[in-house]
C-alpha cells in the first residue's frame, strides 16, 4: 500500500523508538484501487491512538467507529467515477491518503493454475502486455510465496507459510509493468468488461495451481459440518475430501516434517482462505469468476463434489455480505487423456453445469471447444475463456444484450426409435464444419449409452441410433476429449449435458 502520513509527531516517534501510532488501512485498500459503485462501501483499518477517527472520499466525511484497535466507517453509495481521488484517515494530527482511487466495478478472480496462468505465458501475451495502456483497469495481483512443485519444503519456505505471508501483491495502475504476471484469465476479463460497462473496473486476483476446493472453505464451515470431519488437524493427508494427487503432492512437500506435529500445506483445508480470500472480504465485491475443478474432478463421487462447490460459493457470498453474489465459473474444458486422473471430467461438467442451474445468480461457461488437443491439463490461450466470462457476466449480471451461451439442452420428446432434443440459445444452431453434429448419444431405460446420428431441425436436434428402438435418455459432449462442432450462430458451443442425471431446472 503506497500511503503519505502527514505529522510531524510521527517523526518524533519515529526518532524516539515508540510504536507507529497513526491509523492504517486494511491490507485490501491502496493506492490506485477501485471502490465499488452503488453500494455502501466499509473502510477499515487499525491503530494504536486514541482520539476519534475519521474517513474522506468523493465528498463524504464519515467518522469510524472502533473496536479495540481497529477502526470501520462506511461510505455510502456512489456513483462510478474515471477520475482518481484521495482516500484518506485521519486520527487527530495524523492522515493517512491513498491516492488515485476510482470507483467502478471490483471483482474478485481466483481457482487453480489455470486461472493462475500468467498473461506472459500466453501466446498472446506478448501483445496484449505491449498494449496494456487502459488506465480505467486496476489490478492487484497476489502473488503466491510457495508453491507446489514436487520437493520437500525449505525452512524458509515453511516461514511464508502463514496466511498474512503467503501472498503478497499491492494494487497497481494497468501498464505494462503491471499486466506480465497478471492471471490471463482475470486480465482478459477485466479488459471486456471494462469495455462494456465503460466504468472503472478493479481485478483482485488470488489463485494457486493444483488447489482442492477443500483449501478455499473457511475454517467456519470445515470445523461445523460433520462432512468435513476428516479434513480436521492431519488427518486431510488422508481424507477422501482431497484429491489423491493433493494428497500425494503435499507429503512430498512436507515429509520432513509430518512427524513434528500438524505441519501447514497450502492444499490445507481452510488454508487458503484465509491467506488469499479473507482479509479481502472488508471490501464489497461486485462478482468472482472462478476457474477451479481439474483437482478435484479425479474423484467420481458427484454428490462429495457438487456439496464442497455449494459450500464454497455460500460460504464467500457470506464473507462478502452478498447471498446471491455473482459467481461465474469456467466448465472444465476438453483434454485428450485417457488417464484416471481425467476420466471423471465428464461428471464435474455435470456438477458445475447443476450448481449453475440451481443456485441464484451462478453462471457456467461452457469451454468444450477450447481445451488441449493433447494431454497438456494448461491450454495456452486464454483470450477466449476470459472474454466468454466477460460477456455471461455483462450479459447475466449488467443487462447488456451479448451473446453468453451456446445451445443449450431445454425439453426432450421422444417419438417411437427418435428422440428430439430442444435447445435454448439456439437462433441459427448449426455445425462449424457443415457435417453432422458429433457427440450425441441415446440410450433406453438400461442407460447403456450408443452413439447417435443426429440432425438439427431449427432449434432441436433428432437422434437415433439402431441399437435403441425406444430411446429414454440423450447425452451430448459425455466425454473428456471429442471435436465438437455444434454451435449457434454466434459460434458459441452446445453445452455438454446428460438427461440420465435429471432433468435440467
Amino acid at each position: 500500500m503506497k500511503a503519505h502520513t502527514f505529522c510531524t509527531t510521527l517523526l518524533l516517534l519515529a526518532a524516539s523508538g515508540l510504536a507507529w501510532a497513526a491509523p492504517q488501512f486494511d491490507r485490501v485498500y491502496g493506492s490506485h484501487m477501485v471502490l465499488p459503485q452503488s453500494k455502501a462501501v466499509p473502510i477499515s483499518g487499525t491503530t494504536d491512538a486514541s482520539g476519534e477517527i475519521v474517513v474522506r472520499f468523493d465528498g463524504q466525511t464519515v467518522p469510524a467507529m472502533r473496536t479495540g484497535n481497529k477502526w470501520k466507517a462506511e461510505l455510502k453509495p456512489m456513483k462510478a467515477n474515471k477520475t482518481g481521488q484521495k482516500l484518506t484517515v485521519t486520527q487527530g494530527k495524523d492522515t493517512v491518503e491513498l491516492d488515485d482511487v476510482l470507483i467502478g466495478e471490483v471483482w474478485l478472480a481466483s481457482g487453480q493454475s489455470n486461472m493462475l496462468w500468467r498473461l506472459n505465458q500466453t501466446p498472446e501475451g506478448k501483445n496484449a502486455i505491449q498494449k496494456a495502456d487502459n488506465a480505467q483497469i486496476r489490478i492487484l495481483h497476489n502473488e503466491p510465496q510457495v508453491h507446489t512443485n514436487p520437493a520437500a519444503y525449505k525452512d524458509a519456505d515453511r516461514a511464508k507459510l502463514t496466511k498474512d505471508q503467503f501472498y503478497t501483491g499491492q494494487w497497481a495502475v494497468n501498464s505494462p509493468q503491471s499486466a506480465p504476471r497478471m492471471s490471463a484469465v482475470a486480465y482478459h476479463f477485466a479488459n471486456v468488461l471494462q469495455k462494456e460497462l465503460n466504468v472503472p473496473v478493479g481485478i483482485i486476483h488470488s489463485s494457486l495451481g493444483g488447489s482442492e476446493m477443500a483449501a478455499w472453505i473457511p475454517d467456519s464451515i470445515l470445523k461445523k459440518k460433520p462432512f468435513y470431519s476428516s479434513c480436521r488437524g492431519n488427518k486431510w493427508l488422508e481424507s477422501p475430501l482431497i484429491s489423491p494427487w493433493a494428497r500425494g503432492r503435499a507429503k512430498q512437500n512436507i515429509a520432513q516434517t509430518l512427524s513434528s506435529g500438524e505441519p501447514m500445506h497450502p492444499y490445507k483445508p481452510g488454508f487458503l482462505y484465509s491467506s488469499g480470500i479473507e482479509w479481502i472480504a472488508p471490501l464489497p465485491v461486485n462478482g468472482i469468476i472462478w476457474y477451479q475443478g481439474e483437482t478435484d474432478a479425479e474423484a467420481q463421487d458427484m454428490k462429495q463434489n457438487a456439496t464442497l462447490l455449494r459450500d464454497l460459493i455460500t460460504s464467500w457470498r457470506q464473507a462478502f455480505g452478498n447471498a446471491e453474489l455473482p459467481f461465474v465459473m469456467v466448465q472444465l474444458p476438453r483434454i485428450n487423456d485417457k488417464s484416471a486422473v481425467r476420466a471423471y471430467w465428464p461428471e464435474f461438467r455435470a456438477v458445475q453445469d447443476g450448481i449453475a442451474a440451481t443456485m441464484p445468480n451462478v453462471a457456467s461457461v461452457t469451454t468444450i471447444d477450447l481445451g488441449s488437443t493433447n494431454s497438456n491439463v494448461h491450454p495456452p490461450s486464454k483470450t477466449e475463456v476470459g472474454t466468454r466470462l466477460a460477456h455471461t457476466a455483462a450479459a447475466r449480471f449488467y443487462g447488456k444484450d451479448l451473446p453468453y451461451s451456446g445451445p443449450a439442452m431445454e425439453q426432450k420428446a421422444a417419438a417411437g426409435a427418435s428422440l428430439t432434443i430442444r435447445m435454448k440459445h439456439a437462433d441459427g444452431m448449426k455445425t462449424t464444419d457443415g457435417q453432422a453434429p458429433r457427440g450425441f448419444e441415446i440410450a433406453g431405460k438400461d442407460k447403456k449409452f450408443h452413439p447417435a446420428t443426429a440432425v438439427i431441425e431449427g432449434n432441436t436436434v433428432k437422434l437415433t441410433a439402431p441399437q435403441v428402438q425406444n430411446p429414454v435418455h440423450a447425452r451430448y459432449a459425455w466425454a473428456t476429449f471429442l471435436e465438437p462442432n455444434l454451435v449457434n450462430k454466434d459460434n458459441l458451443p452446445a453445452v455438454p449435458f446428460s438427461t440420465a442425471l435429471g432433468q435440467p431446472k
